[in-house]
């Protein structure tokens, strides 16, 4: 194999291991806060993606600004989600809170799914890409929609964690992930950082499918196999850890990307491309069961 052809699977895999970190971030943050698993994820995933369809072919905006108004309208929906839905869980309304979380996020992914096949139809919608055509990267070849979608959300992911790292609401958010019951006594809002924190999770997952919408259409079922991706990443970089979501994004990226190449049947390895990364998730845990950022949980 050329050393172009190693370039452009590494640099494909680089694009895509961006791409699944924003969605792995939003599932870390709403975790690492909130303490829930949101099987609702993929649905905010897909709903960024129709949120840009519209807000380019509908309503003329630009396929730049498409990725705020997509990330816009599934913050908003997330506010809606946690005040609604989540917050009973935190003020002691419900009993199980766990099978709670899981039962009412699962109706919530079934709810939004049948909603947009009402409106939009099993068929695909690709909205136009921000950047047309192909660039040269010395001997590589880069499509431009994949170019785009992993320079805007590479810009997405740093300046969210700067937020997080800098801003008086992110190191409200880190206090809150640590402990709830020691951010409270010290002042801070859990209630009104938890909404914060899920909408944020939301928009990041919108943002991702905004951004994927040119490269691989945007249809209902969109989010299904990306979220049980974005788990797996999480999960291998250790729940709630927001740096491990980042590493483990850009494994399963590059995972993907050179593993069919190793099997003796290219065609055939391109068929199991997405068994790859649980392949990868089980020898990663055989050897470290809390993931590559987790930490241990000490018994008594």
């Amino acid at each position: 194999m050329s050393f172009a052809a190693i370039g452009e699977l590494a640099v494909s895999g680089l694009i895509i291991g961006i791409l699944y970190a924003l969605l792995a971030l939003g599932i870390a943050l709403i975790f690492g806060v909130l303490k829930i698993v949101n099987f609702a994820h993929g649905e905010f995933y897909m709903l960024g993606g129709y949120a840009g369809y519209v807000a380019v072919s509908v309503l003329g905006v630009p396929p730049a600004v498409s990725v705020l108004v997509g990330m816009a309208v599934v913050f908003v929906v997330g506010v809606v989600v946690e005040r609604a839905l989540i917050r009973p869980i935190h003020l002691g309304k419900v009993d199980r809170a766990d099978e709670y979380a899981i039962m009412i996020t699962f109706a919530l992914s079934v709810l939004l799914l049948n909603l947009m096949l009402s409106i939009f139809g099993p068929w695909p919608q690709r909205p136009p890409a921000i950047l047309a055509g192909v660039f040269e990267l010395g001997p590589m070849l880069i499509p431009g929609d994949r170019l785009a979608a992993a320079l805007v959300g590479l810009g997405i992911i740093l300046a969210f964690m700067a937020v997080l790292r800098w801003s008086w609401v992110g190191m409200a958010v880190r206090a809150v992930s640590q402990d709830r019951g020691a951010a409270q006594a010290f002042g801070i809002d859990i209630d009104r950082v938890s909404t914060v924190a899920f909408a944020a999770g939301a928009a990041l997952a919108g943002a991702a499918g905004a951004l994927i919408g040119p490269v691989f259409n945007v249809v209902p079922q969109m989010g299904l196999t990306f979220a049980i991706k974005a788990y797996v990443i999480v999960v291998l970089g250790g729940m709630g850890s927001t740096g491990g979501a980042i590493l483990g994004a850009l494994i399963l990226g590059q995972v993907e990307s050179f593993a069919p190449i190793l099997v003796p049947d290219p065609a055939r390895g391109m068929a199991y491309r997405d068994a790859y990364g649980l392949l990868v998730l089980i020898l990663v845990l055989l050897v470290r069961p809390q993931g590559l950022f987790g930490r241990k949980e000490r018994r008594a």
